[in-house]
């Protein structure tokens, strides 16, 4: 019998409100925008986030991250001229010895990548393209999480006899060997003949992600052990009667290691010379708590390895990039909390439609009591009117938040993900809040009196 009952006061609950399409539409309002508004704000949010970690994967856990700087020459003519020029302090730049340094000395380091990037180009089959030449150890692929799609890692008697071997990127394989499985295929990368041994996976990098982090795109990079690079293509820390010379009719005291080629006696062009072994030592550290005392530990050493000189700096992504997700997270708190004012606004709006619409239906609720209708049904039906309203709201909201977030994604360039979670939570609330601010209406509805009511006819 009461399931009858409350099938009966559903069945008049959607009566009502098709019979009043308009009013029902404008009263759901405030819960479609608010819904719309939380599952919109929600997956720009999580976009925000989704963004930060793939961010920290391309940066990779736990890193110090050292980089040289070409120290620029500052120089004052008058001092010149008087012979009172002050000699700068001499800096092997960044080597290999400070590597060993830093892995030997300083505890809760699980491991150090060095790095040597070149400048070169790669030829195949009549094809000619310029590309980055990494010279690398293994522990680089593990710090940045790359996996090999095919072949295999440098052995260690590649790496130790620096042979001409090397591995390339997936973007490498498909312009070069687009029809052919590379591995074991030569590749003439700059001057020397490179065989292929392996295949990486391909590395999504969205282009926020290389503005804002400064990363190549790692797809067209060929990776060579880092011996290879300083046996068969250049070691800056080797010193030559050509550099010496250069150095001597200098007026500064740094020794610039340059890579080659001619000197000049231009002070501009000497200055901006590369003398640095390695283009940068990427340190990983145990704990994320140990990040910052051991990077202030890392420039300590560095300053005395480097006689005082800063030519390098040190940078901590992971933090900063923790930092960025903790502000995107706030504006995502307040982005959500405004839009879940609608929802509350959209609430309001439905208990106010709703007990002016008491007034209206007074006919209506005494003619119900009167036939023998109790409170409880009438409290129901109007319940179900109420929740009618915002779930369909709700339902309606739902779709239009799925297109804001669409939209927002594609003509604002702000990557949006939409969860179920957000859909739930935005559903839920808008239901709850429809049966909530459903409460008052429906027991004044229950309060009429029927003898009253009908006075009104």
């Amino acid at each position: 019998m009461n399931k009858e009952r409350i099938l009966a006061n559903l069945g008049i609950a959607i009566e009502a409100v098709f019979a009043n399409r308009m009013r029902s539409v404008l009263t759901a309002l405030g819960i479609i925008f608010g819904v719309a508004a939380v599952i919109a704000m929600l997956a720009i949010g999580n976009g925000a986030q989704q963004e930060i970690l793939e961010q920290i994967k391309l940066v990779g856990v736990n890193n110090i991250i050292i980089e040289p700087i070409v120290e620029q020459t500052e120089e004052n003519l008058a001092e010149e001229e008087n012979g009172a020029k002050e000699k700068k302090k001499f800096s092997p730049g960044l080597t290999l010895g400070d590597k060993e340094s830093i892995l030997e000395s300083i505890p809760g380091v699980e491991t150090i990548s060095p790095e040597i990037l070149l400048e070169t180009y790669i030829i195949k089959n009549g094809i000619r393209r310029s590309a980055k030449l990494v010279g690398v150890e293994p522990s680089y692929f593990d710090i940045f999480n790359f996996t090999l799609a095919e072949g295999k890692m440098f052995n260690e008697s590649q790496l130790d006899k620096g042979e001409a071997v090397c591995i390339i990127g997936k973007s490498i394989k498909a312009k070069f060997f687009p029809s052919e499985n590379p591995v074991g295929k030569m590749l003439k990368c700059g001057p020397n003949w490179l065989k292929v041994i392996g295949v990486l996976d391909e590395r999504y990098i969205s282009e926020s992600s290389i503005s804002k982090l400064g990363i190549r795109d790692y797809n067209m990079d060929v990776y060579t052990p880092l011996q290879t690079v300083l046996v068969r293509y250049k070691n800056r820390a080797m010193l030559t009667q050509e550099m010496i010379q250069g150095a001597n009719r200098g007026s500064s005291g740094m020794v610039f290691f340059g890579g080659g080629g001619s000197s000049s006696s231009n002070d501009d062009q000497q200055s901006t010379k590369n003398y640095h072994q390695l283009d940068r030592l990427v340190v990983q550290v145990a704990e994320t708590e140990k990040l910052n005392p051991t990077a202030d530990v890392i420039v300590r050493m560095l300053e005395r390895k480097h006689n005082q000189v800063v030519d390098y700096e040190i940078e901590i992504p992971e933090l900063l990039l923790k930092q960025q997700q903790r502000t995107n997270d706030i504006f995502s708190y307040v982005l959500g909390a405004i839009a879940g004012i609608s929802l509350i606004v959209g609430g309001i709006g439905i208990m106010n439609i709703m007990l002016a619409s008491v007034l209206e239906r007074i006919k209506e609720i005494g003619l119900r009591l009167s036939i023998g209708a109790k409170k409880t049904d009438i409290i129901n039906q109007f319940m179900f009117e109420s929740m009618m309203i915002s779930i369909s709201g709700g339902f309606i909201g739902i779709l239009l938040g799925v297109i804001m977030a669409s939209a927002v994604s594609r003509f604002a360039e702000i990557p949006t993900v939409i969860s179920f979670g957000s859909i739930l939570i935005s559903f839920g609330v808008a239901t709850a809040i429809g049966l909530i601010f459903g409460i008052a209406p429906a027991r004044k509805a229950a309060m009429q009196d029927p003898i009253t009511s009908l006075r009104y006819e």
